[in-house]
């Protein structure tokens, strides 16, 4: 998945919604999202993951490598050990997850198709974190519900969204129960391939995720940052 971001002069952001930008933001050329790739940590199973997946139809839908190692990273900086992921694919991001873990907690992977998880089992096996990893096929949200009901409320670290965009809102609320105080939610695709601001998009899906970043910009049940990495994560940590 090929980030998102581009030049624009900083004179076309001169209006009262923004302010003006000191900075502008970056072209993210082949070259330096090359050089981006080049110097990003990816164990040679994700590697092998991500050659895979490429030929596979919906191979977009896999988090880009950096998106993987701040995924990590993350898991690292709060300790997390128990984890939930709403939208697995072929099992990039419950693998770079997981392997921050250092063999301890659990990572709950929901999703609802097959033919992804096939893949995903296959590779969690060659990672070494399928006694980590805990598959939950299925329905996301009732996979949530199980969850909230076997462990409770405030019982979990960190929550990742990458499932259907109009479900979006809902798995947030969800994960605002699930999760503890200090742990985070973190969403990605919301910037959703620059749709989001193509006032000419209007599709459901895109009008969902306008919607969903209107709302969590707003919510103080959270502090929040977006970041344009990737397809843009957000990140969210429940106070």
């Amino acid at each position: 998945r090929r980030p998102v971001l581009a030049r624009a002069s900083s004179s076309s952001a001169s209006s009262s919604s923004t302010g003006p930008w000191n900075t502008a933001p970056l072209v993210m050329s082949d070259g330096l999202y090359a050089y981006v790739l080049r110097h990003t940590r990816e164990p040679a199973v994700l590697r092998a993951l991500r050659e895979e997946t490429s030929a596979l139809r919906g191979a977009r839908m896999q988090v880009a490598p950096e998106q993987g190692a701040l995924l990590a990273l993350a898991v690292e900086m709060i300790g997390a050990r128990r984890v939930v992921e709403i939208g697995t694919y072929t099992g990039y991001s419950s693998i770079a997850m997981a392997l921050a873990m250092r063999g301890e907690g659990a990572l709950y992977a929901c999703d609802k198709s097959e033919e992804a998880l096939a893949t995903a089992r296959r590779y969690w096996a060659r990672a070494g974190v399928e006694g980590i990893v805990k598959e939950k096929f299925g329905d996301a949200k009732e996979s949530v519900r199980e969850l909230l009901d076997a462990h409770g409320a405030g019982s979990f670290d960190l929550g990742f969204i990458d499932a259907d965009k109009r479900a979006y809102r809902e798995y947030y609320e969800a994960l605002l129960e699930l999760v503890r105080p200090g742990g985070l939610i973190i969403v990605d695709n919301v910037l959703w391939y620059g749709k989001v601001a193509d006032a000419e998009v209007n599709d459901k899906q895109t009008e969902a995720i306008r919607a969903f970043n209107e709302f969590v910009a707003g919510d103080e049940r959270v502090s929040y940052s977006m970041i344009p990495v990737g397809d843009g994560l957000s990140f969210c940590r429940k106070r």
